[in-house]
């Protein structure tokens, strides 16, 4: 399985921010930030989303594997943009419909 917060860890480092930076950057407190490293947790996939949208990437981009670039379709891109939008309930309430489908 991927290292997530080594991957996060890179962006940053590459970027030259602090973990402070990112917090900034992203909307999410430097606390929570520093907690997942401290307690060697994953971020939730609405913080990924945050993370993410401050470095300018997709979280598929995240998650690949080596350097290979991932391209969206546009219909993805679509998506992942409304997805963004949702709250966490209206997210939860998709998945239960995706799931009963």
């Amino acid at each position: 399985m991927k290292d997530v917060l080594a991957t996060i860890t890179k962006y940053r480092e590459e970027r030259g921010w602090t973990e402070y930076q990112l917090a900034e950057h992203s909307g999410l407190p430097q606390s929570t930030i520093s907690s997942w490293y401290r307690k060697n947790m994953i971020p939730t996939i609405p913080s990924l989303e945050k993370i993410c949208s401050a470095f300018g990437i997709t979280l598929s981009q995240l998650f690949a594997e080596g350097d290979a670039i991932v391209s969206l379709t546009a219909s993805q891109k679509k998506l992942l943009d409304r997805w963004t939008r949702l709250s966490e309930d209206q997210q939860n309430a998709v998945f239960l419909l995706i799931e009963k489908m």
